[in-house]
């Protein structure tokens, strides 16, 4: 399977709601216009996701308008300790939210009870910042010069679909405060990954998504990887991210893992990756309201295997830290 790439700004949509054809493929830099994805036709999907990693500390936080609610998170991991610190709001009906069209397009922000975020483009980057009782953090996602994002836009059919941006290995730095405590996110050991989407979902879906960002063997390695919900569609979320340079994975992965022994390593394999993650932390939500519900989990590990780029070389990795999650949603 071979994906179109786009190189050229394009609207997501059509005049008519519908997903626009010239759309269809994926990019190297988020290109695509959203604007037509707002608030009010029912199945419309929007949200701002990045999650830190530091030596210390794993950050999160999420920004997102469901149409019907705005549904937000902060969350704060201390990897020596697995203490954690979260709040998560559900607002309905959705409001107190702010998403912009495009990446960079101007600040995401989420106003809830005990629940503060901004991510605000600033030049050189991206500013993150987020507070609820107990917590909060300041951290700058860099953006350096040449870095490259996989922008993919993904269609089950002429009304419903997805656009993704999945930026991975952005070098961070700040700080968080738990308790009154204040640690350092350190430069050149802290990474930071943005997850995108703007889109019209089916109602009820399942899907993989792995990322991990770090330097292994003097180079800057970025891992991207999903699986299940672009399953014949012709597009896929899959990318190895090697010094800035995007190399993009044509091929649907195999997945091997057990949820129900997650602390067992997940396998996967295809297009030239061949990659283990070993889990060290699994962060469980379950959400049911019925007709809405949710299951997330999200391991946490690290990232080691091969990479054969098309042009020949082999590049190895070991180390990587980040995740991996399995997903199902009726929303």
């Amino acid at each position: 399977m071979t994906e179109r790439e786009l190189t050229a700004r394009v609207s997501l949509t059509l005049p008519n709601g519908r997903v626009n054809p010239d759309a269809i493929g994926w990019a190297r830099q988020p290109i695509v216009d959203t604007s037509g994805i707002r608030r009010g036709r029912g199945r419309n999907k929007r949200w701002e996701y990045w999650n830190v990693t530091t030596p210390t500390h794993i950050l999160a936080l999420t920004v997102s308008s469901l149409d019907y609610a705005a549904v937000h998170e902060v969350w704060v991991f201390d990897r020596a300790t697995e203490r954690t610190w979260g709040k998560a709001a559900t607002v309905l009906p959705a409001h107190d939210v702010e998403l912009p069209a495009q990446v960079e397009g101007g600040p995401a922000r989420a106003r809830a009870q005990d629940l503060k975020i901004d991510v605000v483009p600033e030049v050189g980057g991206t500013r993150l910042q987020a507070r609820i009782p107990d917590a909060s953090f300041d951290v700058f996602a860099a953006l350096p010069a040449g870095h490259e994002r996989l922008a993919v836009v993904v269609p089950w059919s002429r009304t419903r679909f997805q656009y993704t941006v999945k930026d991975v290995a952005r070098p961070a730095s700040g700080s968080v405060t738990v308790d009154g405590a204040t640690y350092d996110v350190p430069e050149g050991e802290s990474w930071a990954v943005l997850d995108h989407g703007r889109g019209r979902w089916p109602y009820d879906i399942r899907w993989n998504w792995g990322a991990g960002s770090g330097i292994s063997d003097g180079r800057t390695i970025g891992i991207q990887v999903g699986g299940r919900w672009t399953e014949g569609t012709g597009s896929t979320e899959n990318a190895v991210l090697i010094d800035g340079r995007l190399h993009k994975i044509h091929d649907e992965l195999d997945w091997e893992y057990d949820i129900a022994d997650w602390r067992r390593p997940w396998r996967l394999t295809g297009g030239g990756l061949a990659a283990s993650f070993t889990p060290f932390y699994d962060k469980v939500t379950r959400t049911n309201l019925g007709v809405v519900a949710s299951r997330t989990d999200q391991c946490f590990g690290h990232w080691a295997g091969t990479y054969a780029v098309p042009a020949g070389e082999v590049v190895r990795f070991d180390g990587i830290l980040g995740w991996a999650e399995e997903v199902h949603n009726r929303w």
